[in-house]
């Protein structure tokens, strides 16, 4: 990650190379006050270039694509690293760090993932809380949701038990009542090589 102050519009600001929604981005820091004076700027210069402003679903969208995981949404005080996909940014090999020893046994101890679910139907978007099924049994619930407009279809995120969180796997998630059909994906549903971070 890199970032430095940089100046727009005569505006002192600090600029941070971030992605949340897994293509190259930049955060912006500014003063409250100034901020309108560099959203106009940058908005001006980049109608010549196609440039569209975008809300939070837009980000929601993306991130749910790439996987990203969001406290408070799919991780959170409750969940591991392991449960979450998240392992690989764990440095395990250090000597000691607080929380070593637990995070050693809950390696041990898995006993779901989180998965994504993919749904051919965009418009039929799980909220989070629906209950997931497989074989007639209730085996999770969804935990996030959204529309992927990438890949045309709705997505889900959700915790299952280890032995039906392979991807292929068909599931049913309830929405207002009726029983829709989903697969579980592999991750990340959208570019795995991570070539749009490094273009």
């Amino acid at each position: 990650m890199h970032s430095r102050e940089i100046e727009i519009a005569g505006v002192i600001l600090r600029a941070t190379r971030i992605t949340y929604v897994g293509e190259l981005g930049w955060e912006l820091y500014i003063e409250s006050d100034q901020a309108s004076k560099v959203w106009t700027t940058l908005i001006d210069a980049g109608k010549n270039h196609g440039m569209k402003t975008c809300g939070y679903r837009a980000i929601e969208s993306l991130r749910l694509e790439k996987g990203y995981r969001a406290w408070g949404v799919e991780i959170s005080t409750e969940t591991n690293p392991w449960d979450a996909g998240l392992g690989f940014a764990v440095a395990m090999k250090k000597d000691s760090f607080v929380g070593k020893v637990a995070l050693m046994k809950s390696k041990e101890d898995v006993t779901r993932k989180l998965v994504a679910i993919l749904f051919d139907d965009i418009r039929q978007v799980p909220l989070g809380n629906e209950p997931v099924r497989v074989g007639g049994q209730i085996v999770g619930r969804i935990k996030s949701g959204g529309q992927g407009y990438t890949l045309g279809k709705a997505i889900g995120y959700a915790y299952l038990p280890i032995a039906h969180s392979e991807a292929g796997t068909i599931l049913d998630v309830e929405f207002f009542g009726q029983w829709r059909q989903g697969v579980i994906a592999t991750e990340p549903l959208f570019d795995p090589t991570n070539a749009k971070i490094r273009a």
